[in-house]
């Protein structure tokens, strides 16, 4: 199960290490994008490295799409698995050394905490680097149920403030 960083999920899991029952993957999109806010602010340079790294996470996966779950495990044993390793070498080491509030100390403790789970994709070949392609399925009808929240109520359509446009 392709999941973000939402508690509940680990409630689904045996405690008991059991393999049967379903087993959490994360979602590397999720991640990635705490990283990428804070590249895009210029506020980081670790999370630009970030940010480079895990693009080479994304080019493999493009390559390997539509391969066999045999192939696409041996392709990122090969190349995603020395990227994800240096990754959390580089967020364990750099962690210690910055302030604990930081939106980067944020972004860390999110990755470093769910390592296990980030790293199933780099075994198991069934399952994806990152759950867009469901996000992407769904929008539509997430969208619509947001629209039409308040479909029929002319009092929570109106605007609080008076405009007079």
């Amino acid at each position: 199960m392709q999941v973000d960083g939402y508690a509940a999920y680990n409630k689904l899991i045996r405690k008991d290490g059991g393999n049967d029952g379903p087993r959490l993957a994360g979602c590397w999109a999720h991640s990635r994008r705490r990283f990428f806010e804070l590249h895009a602010a210029g506020a980081s340079e670790i999370a630009t490295a970030t940010v480079e790294r895990m693009t080479e996470l994304w080019k493999l996966e493009a390559e390997v799409r539509g391969q066999s779950p045999e192939a696409r495990a041996a392709a990122r044993q090969a190349v995603s698995a020395p990227i994800v390793a240096d990754l959390f070498t580089l967020w364990q080491q750099t962690l210690p050394r910055i302030s604990g509030k930081s939106k980067l100390a944020e972004a860390l403790r999110y990755a470093i905490t769910r390592r296990e789970i980030f790293e199933r994709f780099l075994t198991d070949g069934l399952v994806e680097l990152d759950s867009n392609i469901v996000e992407r399925a769904i929008r539509p009808q997430t969208i619509t149920r947001k629209n039409s929240l308040f479909a029929g109520s002319d009092v929570s359509a109106t605007p609080t403030t008076s405009c007079h446009c």
